[in-house]
């Protein structure tokens, strides 16, 4: 049977022990956090799309061969609102809220002005990030929102847009062994400029105080450079981006946020997603920007049209920088969340379902003044990505396949920014709605697979054993939909280079499909 993914979720802020079964790897201290949509109607209204629901947090503590588990909603702005009216008051991208028609004029003027210039929502329920020694729950917009990671209270609401210009943000920052965090974001407008800011955020304070780290490290951000947009007002849309020791990837991709529909959506009866409209037709730029002087390299590179949500990884190897995403073809995926398509049963392939491919690209550094056009430039032997000159210098870059049907991308973050062999995520082949997860061996192309009947796992993450000392050294976390009867949601354990079950730990409670999660480690 298929969960009811319009169900809503009760927490259970409680802490727990699970029920272990198996053993666990004495190593493994530390706590694994997970965000996700867990409400999604409040009295007598609904949200449209799964991606809007307000947000659960759970909690996966291994502690001395234990399990501890708890779950607790994300208690931010909107959330109170919607509470205290009894009703949705708090639009979100796929969801238009309407005032309670008993209300008067005044209450539905105010209510049309705060959509014709968005204050966007709190509601952060796509990752947990970690800005200097402070976790926060996030999604895309310029509100973030602090949590404590013990016991999964809500604290202060923080403003991007208090510390630099921007007004929607990735939920995928890279952070480099100093524990210094990278994210990107996009400034709409700004003194009439629609780019896109690159931003540092630092892991400690240059002052180093006690008052210090109780404020905002956000307080410290770095601007590391501005790409112009290619349009004033239809900045691209991005989930992620990429990162090598001495360059930052960015997909500008024809996947675009028309913001004059935007700001009339609302007058209009249409929601924020609606307003997102990708291109086909049009081509996707991808900028590479050195890391050290804040500036874009000047060869510029070009693919065809596609939709990059999650980028797996990227790296330099002589003279080229290489990049791996994942791709679609067009935008269905997002049409696919709408809560009338996740009905029970709906969880079976779609024939407007659009696989995603597992792509790498090649981009050559410094392009030998010499060759001609329709050179290909990629002199790497391992791939089949190729980068062809053009007449105006540009370079035409195709991307090697190397699967299809892997969303959700991992790896041994450890090895983040240098060329890795292992990607772990769900297996996607037939829904976007997974029932297996796997391990991709990019040298063999081959995949290795974990599922069990009647269970949904989430996106699998991967710990890697202290001093470890091969890319797979270490076990993959994942937590499971169990629809058996009678059985509990749990949280699996995997051995990454086998891919056989560890352990599991029944946490006594009915589990939900989530997003995306964070691991700390026992003492950080």
């Amino acid at each position: 049977m298929a969960p009811d993914y319009s169900k809503n979720v009760p927490e259970r802020p409680e802490p727990h022990k699970a029920d272990v079964k198996g053993s666990l790897p004495s190593w493994l201290q530390g706590t694994l956090l997970r965000n996700g949509p867990g409400i999604f109607s409040v009295g007598e209204t609904t949200y449209s799309h799964w991606f809007d629901g307000m947000a659960i947090m759970h909690s996966f503590t291994f502690k001395d061969g234990e399990v501890t588990y708890r779950s607790k909603y994300l208690r931010g702005d909107t959330y109170q609102a919607n509470i205290a009216a009894k009703r949705i008051v708090v639009s979100e991208m796929g969801t238009m809220a309407y005032p309670d028609p008993s209300k008067n004029f005044i209450v539905k003027a105010i209510t049309f002005l705060n959509h014709t210039v968005p204050d966007f929502t709190d509601n952060g329920a796509s990752n947990i990030i970690k800005y200097g020694n402070d976790y926060y729950a996030t999604s895309e917009t310029n509100y973030i929102r602090k949590i404590d990671p013990v016991t999964l209270e809500t604290q202060e609401k923080v403003d991007y847009l208090k510390y630099l210009a921007v007004n929607v943000v990735t939920s995928h920052p890279h952070y480099d062994k100093e524990g210094n965090a990278f994210n990107i974001g996009t400034s709409i407008a700004e003194k009439g400029k629609t780019k896109y800011t690159l931003f540092k955020v630092p892991a400690h304070s240059k002052k180093g105080s006690d008052k210090d780290k109780k404020t905002s490290a956000l307080k410290n951000v770095e601007v590391i450079c501005t790409v112009p947009c290619r349009s004033l007002l239809t900045p691209s849309y991005y989930h992620s981006f990429g990162m090598t020791e001495n360059y930052f990837i960015f997909i500008e991709q024809p996947f675009k946020l028309d913001i004059v529909k935007m700001a009339t959506a609302y007058m209009r009866g249409v929601n924020w997603a609606s307003c997102l409209k990708y291109h086909p037709e049009d081509n996707t730029l991808i900028h590479l920007i050195d890391r050290k002087t804040g500036k874009e390299i000047e060869t510029k590179y070009y693919t065809g049209a596609m939709i990059v949500y999650h980028h797996v990884n990227a790296f330099e190897d002589d003279g080229h920088v290489v990049f791996d995403a994942i791709a679609y073809d067009d935008n269905s995926l997002y049409e696919m969340f709408y809560l009338n398509k996740l009905k029970e049963g709906a969880d079976l392939k779609d024939d407007s379902y659009s696989i995603p491919t597992y792509r790498r690209f090649a981009l050559p550094l410094h392009p030998d003044k010499g060759t001609k056009a329709g050179d290909n430039l990629v002199k790497l032997k391992y791939t089949t990505a190729s980068a062809v000159k053009e007449k105006d210098d540009k370079l035409i870059c195709q991307a090697e396949v190397l699967c299809q049907g892997l969303e959700l991308p991992r790896i041994n973050y450890d090895v983040n920014g240098k060329r890795h062999r292992f990607v772990y995520g769900c297996c996607v082949e037939r829904s976007a709605l997974a029932t297996e997860i796997g391990k991709f061996d990019t040298e063999t192309k081959t995949m290795v697979r974990w599922s069990e009947e009647n269970c949904l796992p989430s996106e699998p993450l991967f710990i890697p054993r202290p001093n470890g000392e091969a890319e797979d050294d270490g076990v993959v976390l994942t937590s499971v939909i169990n629809s058996n009867q009678g059985q509990s949601g749990f949280i699996l354990v995997l051995d990454a280079k086998t891919f056989k079950e560890v352990a599991r730990a029944y946490v006594n409670n009915e589990l939900h499909k989530d997003m995306h999660g964070f691991f700390i480690p026992h003492g950080n």
